[in-house]
């Protein structure tokens, strides 16, 4: 039986990007942004609110759907899946959306006044520090893309010589608390393979303990009975986060990995429970979801930049940017689906 609760949550963490990248405009990580216009702490902190669990939760449900499409699919089908999914809807990606992105960088923060063409070439020709925020080369927000291609192919050699079923003596024994303190490891791994903040390492455990761990109805089970506690650590914990980084300006990895990987369990385990079934609603996220992310940073990026041209007022620029970024998403998404080529490309299903 198809597991609705996995689609659901990647479909509303899929959502929440629209607020943080618009939040990311005025962001006082000192990192910027492709359009940027100054620090704003209360803005930031919204971001540190979500920011240490959401693209995590991406990767743990990635796990956990692996091992659901394993059970069903030969490894060969999945491969061939995976590079239909993630890699074409990757490279195509990085020659034609991720370059606009940069394009905009350049026209926002260095007056430039050339064309498309030449600043694809241009993007293609310079590497700096990779975040794209001067025009030069960057995977832009399609590094999870990139990341997930690499771990679901490297994974496959894991899983043919530990397979599944022979770690699921051990699992099941696992304790509540014992599951919570597989933060440790996550944290460890946090510094392998770690570019600029985006980690390889702590990513690919992740998708592990998806696979290996939380795809297991015994676990959540035990999770669940601990609900209420669970709750308690998951608000605390947030609330002391984000009153550290108000006003200390803390945002420690040991604490951050804690509290992302508490938050990953609590909002899983009460998807489980409130979110396992389908409407109306689930039913077309969940299919829009994937090629909404794969378009929606280009189409903030283009709208902020025009957006904060015409309107000075900080309200209404974040309003503006987050709802009209969404809307002309979900335009450019039904546009894709219209297209063959630009339906396979886009991720659309």
């Amino acid at each position: 039986m198809r597991q609705h609760y996995i689609d659901n949550i990647r479909s509303l963490t899929i959502l929440l990007l629209f607020p943080v990248h618009t939040f990311m405009v005025w962001n006082d990580f000192g990192s910027g942004f492709y359009i940027w216009l100054g620090e704003n702490r209360i803005l930031s902190t919204l971001i540190v609110l979500v920011n240490p669990w959401f693209m995590p939760m991406l990767f743990v449900l990635a796990g956990m759907s692996a091992r659901y499409a394993l059970d069903r699919r030969t490894v060969k089908e999945f491969v061939v899946q995976r590079i239909w999914k993630l890699l074409v809807p990757f490279a195509c990606g990085m020659v034609l959306l991720v370059p606009v992105q940069t394009l905009y960088a350049r026209k926002f923060f260095c007056h430039y006044e050339g064309g498309i063409l030449e600043n694809w070439k241009y993007f293609f020709t310079h590497i700096t520090d990779l975040t794209g925020y001067d025009g030069a080369f960057t995977p832009g927000h399609l590094w999870f893309i990139l990341f997930l291609l690499v771990i679901s192919m490297v994974s496959l050699i894991i899983f043919r010589y530990l397979p599944y079923g022979k770690v699921q003596d051990i699992v099941v024994k696992m304790p509540a608390c014992g599951v919570i303190f597989l933060f440790l490891p996550l944290w460890l791994m946090y510094y392998l393979g770690n570019f600029g903040g985006f980690s390889l390492g702590k990513d690919f455990m992740l998708y592990l303990l998806g696979y290996y761990v939380l795809s297991n109805e015994n676990i959540l089970d035990k999770m669940e009975e601990k609900l209420a506690w669970m709750a308690a650590l998951y608000i605390a914990g947030t609330v002391a986060l984000v009153l550290m980084y108000y006003y200390l300006s803390y945002y420690g990895d040991l604490w951050v990995n804690f509290i992302g990987w508490v938050s990953v369990l609590f909002l899983l385990v009460l998807g489980r429970r409130f979110l396992n079934s389908q409407t109306k609603f689930t039913k077309y996220f969940n299919k829009a979801s994937y090629p909404i992310y794969i378009l929606h940073q280009s189409v903030l990026v283009a709208a902020a930049y025009y957006l904060v041209k015409v309107c000075d007022v900080l309200a209404l620029q974040v309003i503006g940017i987050c709802m009209g970024s969404f809307c002309l998403t979900i335009l450019a998404y039904h546009l894709c689906r219209k297209v063959p080529v630009l339906r396979k490309i886009s991720g659309c299903v």
